[in-house]
């Protein structure tokens, strides 16, 4: 039985150990694309500012600006949400605590919403439930264009003209640092913007054909940049919390490693302590 005992523990051992070694490498290969994710994530949140600026800098330009993108326009009846999670697994609670997020603010609407989901993740909970998808992106965040991004904001846009929708809210998770990621949501339509009390320089500005044709032209590609933007910083989220995941599944697995190799230590001893045993029973019987 001890025999047996050491032959299960071993066969642990190994399992364990090629776990190990999965686990290390998938982390290493994660911190390499955490580098380049965060280096192309830095790039467009500079451009995704340039943007923003801009548009307020419109706003604060004189007081013929078009309302229909700015907050306060219309009654909010009906929200679409724009949703991104990953399309894989192994990154702890990433997608899960987006999705929970996602789903705790939708219970507060009067009327169920309707989704455009960024990842495989939210798009397969979101369909089981019942919700309506009315664009989705099912590859590597990652791996996202900007036309493609491009491509998934257009029926927002057009819903929202049409007045079907009345806001959109975008749920995704920010980068802190390489150990902190957090959920967030924001609305990305209607346009809010703090108009400034001081008086704007951008004033001796001259905008062509006019203020409110560069506007309601900055507005669409505003939101491109801001869900494009989100997809980029929510894959570096996702990278930095697989290697995360997969760098304490590596340290529980030498742990457990530890203590499997004490514990076959313990049964080989023991198992020739009875081995002794037996001969010297063995030898006194024959005297």
């Amino acid at each position: 039985m001890a025999t047996e005992s050491i032959q299960d523990i071993k066969r642990r051992i190994k399992s364990v150990t090629s776990t190990e070694r999965i686990t290390n490498s998938m982390k290493l290969v994660s911190a390499g694309k955490l580098r380049k994710a965060k280096a192309i994530f830095e790039e467009t949140n500079e451009n995704s500012h340039f943007i923003t600026n801009t548009i307020s800098e419109l706003f604060n330009s004189g007081e013929d600006v078009p309302q229909e993108y700015l907050e306060g326009n219309r009654e909010v009846k009906n929200t679409a949400y724009l949703i991104i999670t990953s399309s894989r697994g192994l990154c702890g609670g990433f997608n899960t605590n987006v999705i929970k997020a996602a789903e705790a603010l939708m219970k507060e609407e009067a009327e169920k919403p309707v989704l455009v989901t960024i990842g495989s993740k939210c798009r397969d909970y979101f369909e089981k439930r019942g919700y309506e998808i009315c664009a989705e992106y099912m590859e590597a965040p990652e791996s996202i264009t900007f036309l493609e991004a491009k491509a998934l904001v257009e029926p927002l846009i057009q819903m929202y003209n049409e007045e079907k929708i009345d806001k959109v809210v975008l749920v995704s998770t920010v980068f802190k640092s390489a150990m902190e990621q957090k959920v967030t949501y924001e609305t990305i339509l209607p346009f809010r913007v703090e108009k400034s009390e001081e008086p704007a320089i951008v004033n001796q500005v001259d905008y062509e054909p006019s203020v409110e044709v560069v506007f309601n032209y900055l507005i669409p590609k505003y939101v491109e940049m801001k869900i494009y933007s989100a997809v980029i910083e929510s894959a570096t989220c996702e990278h930095a919390a697989r290697r995360m995941a997969m760098e304490n599944a590596t340290d529980n697995a030498n742990e457990m490693l530890g203590n499997l190799n004490l514990t076959y230590n313990r049964a080989r001893q023991t198992a020739i302590t009875n081995e002794i045993i037996e001969i010297v029973a063995g030898s006194e019987a024959q005297n």
